[in-house]
């Protein structure tokens, strides 16, 4: 009997919420997951942390899910969280995707990138994490251009309100109703469709029926 090879994925954002839901599905589906021990927002650390993975392991797909939102007027943000948020956000997708892609056009890999609703509109008290959310979405977009020769697909995923620790700091959340968010779950199963599917998805936005937001109660 032919012994299947192991593929290997990175997600980031592993620990909670849609990343935890991920990884589930794709250890399901006979996915090692490799859990990144560097900050997002450690660059360099980063770069030596995936060097000392990739002497062993080639990487099929790279998740990144990890992700912080702020919602306030835009003159209240300290320096140091406007940095925080685009560092986690856009750069460290970014720079992993840089690191990783020589091993996933080995692999004939998969970018999957998680964004947001609000990278496709415009809301109030939202203009850093639109502008982080957009920014991934163009990179994710364009840089399916540029790889579509080597065969390393990139897929953009827009979840609107989904119920998880996402809001834990914020002050509002979504309805317990459940016609009104989403579930993690059912952003992981979205996500094995796409890495089964034998074109690309380069874009998907997921949203529930109905639209309800609840202030958070303290």
């Amino acid at each position: 009997m032919e012994k299947k090879i192991k593929q290997y994925a990175i997600v980031t954002g592993y620990s909670s919420g849609i990343g935890e839901a991920i990884c589930k599905k794709l250890e399901e589906n006979g996915y090692e997951i490799i859990k990144l021990k560097t900050r997002l927002e450690e660059h360099f650390n980063l770069e030596l942390e995936i060097k000392e993975i990739l002497k062993t392991k080639e990487i099929k797909v790279l998740i990144n899910c990890a992700g912080i939102g702020v919602f306030k007027p835009h003159e209240e943000l300290s320096l140091t969280k406007i940095k925080e948020l685009i560092d986690i956000n856009l750069t460290a997708p970014i720079v992993l995707s840089n690191l990783l892609l020589r091993s996933l056009k080995k692999q004939k890999g998969h970018i999957i990138n998680i964004a947001s609703i609000e990278a496709t509109r415009h809301s109030k008290f939202s203009a850093l994490y639109t502008a982080s959310k957009a920014g991934l979405r163009n990179f994710s977009l364009a840089l399916f251009e540029e790889l579509r020769k080597s065969d390393v697909k990139v897929t953009t995923i827009n979840p609107d309100l989904t119920r998880t620790n996402f809001f834990n700091e914020l002050s509002f959340e979504p309805s317990i109703d459940e016609d009104a968010h989403l579930l993690p779950s059912t952003i992981a199963s979205s996500v094995i469709e796409i890495l089964n599917l034998k074109g690309v998805v380069t874009e998907m936005t997921v949203r529930p029926q109905k639209l309800k937001i609840e202030k958070r109660k303290n």
